[in-house]
């Protein structure tokens, strides 16, 4: 029951509402959470050791600016990928292909679907995606060195199944923070 009900309906109607504002504070907004994300992801790089705890949340702008408009959330990706060109640049390669694709590819996937569970696999395995680009085609080790570079069934499965858990704890967390700060969205 918990996977297959409906998640959308809520978010529905905030998209609605956060249309109908104008255009200028739509792009404020974007830009806002663009530069959220950009700090909280190149914290890695001037927080050695707490930073890398602090740039996973990188993905809630992302993400809630992909729920509100999945336009918007595109314009805030590609921002922050820019902010994060200037500020971090050895974050670059880690933000496009996990913790900006994670938010991007959730909230197009509220757009999309409407069961959790869709939800859920379909953002999954963009992340998986994304870490499988990252180890096997760029060669970057961003599992560790224990992972090895060349491509296996058994390392692919444990990838999609840590993405499935850790993409189902960024939908719960996006439904949390959208519901609190939707009263915010929808007045004025």
């Amino acid at each position: 029951m918990y996977f297959i009900r409906n998640i959308s309906v809520e978010i529905r109607t905030a998209q609605l509402a956060f249309i109908q504002k104008s255009k200028t504070r739509r792009l404020i907004l974007a830009a806002l959470l663009a530069s959220i994300a950009a700090i909280l992801q190149a914290a890695g790089g001037f927080l050695p050791g707490v930073g890398y705890f602090i740039s996973p949340f990188a993905t809630a702008p992302i993400l809630l600016c992909s729920m509100l408009s999945l336009p918007l959330g595109l314009m805030a990706y590609i921002l922050t990928n820019l902010l994060l060109l200037i500020l971090q640049p050895s974050e670059l390669i880690i933000f496009p292909f996990t913790t900006g694709l994670i938010g991007l590819g959730i909230g197009a996937a509220f757009y999309f679907f409407k069961k959790r569970w869709i939800i859920i696999i379909t953002s999954a395995s963009l992340l998986t995606i994304g870490i499988m680009i990252l180890l096997y085609v760029l060669k970057f080790p961003v599992l560790g060195p224990s992972i090895s570079k060349t491509f296996s069934i058994s390392t692919a499965g444990g990838i999609f199944l840590f993405s499935v858990l850790y993409n189902w704890f960024w939908v719960d967390i996006g439904l949390i923070i959208f519901n609190r700060l939707k009263i915010i969205i929808a007045s004025r």
